[in-house]
């Protein structure tokens, strides 16, 4: 089940579209916890446009996420999900 999306203006600052977050959790390839936090989480995923993305949320209750951070994809970013 796709839970709900929640966007602050943040997830926006890098370019990234609702659509390509939405895709990019479609599409997910790795998921977890941020190492270091036990409330910030991520994914990554493919934009529409078939590159990889990261994607930092909260979760919000069982069914939604609190989308804060949307950009390309980083090596460092994948070496910190847990």
């Amino acid at each position: 089940m796709e839970p709900d999306f929640v966007f602050v203006s943040s997830a926006f600052k890098h370019g990234v579209t609702k659509d390509d977050i939405i895709h990019a959790y479609r599409t997910m390839i790795l998921k977890g916890v941020l190492e270091g936090y036990h409330d910030k989480h991520a994914f990554i995923g493919f934009n529409r446009a078939g590159n990889p993305i990261e994607i930092f949320y909260n979760p919000v209750g069982d069914d939604t996420i609190k989308v804060f951070h949307a950009m390309g994809c980083q090596s460092s970013t994948i070496a910190q999900i847990e």
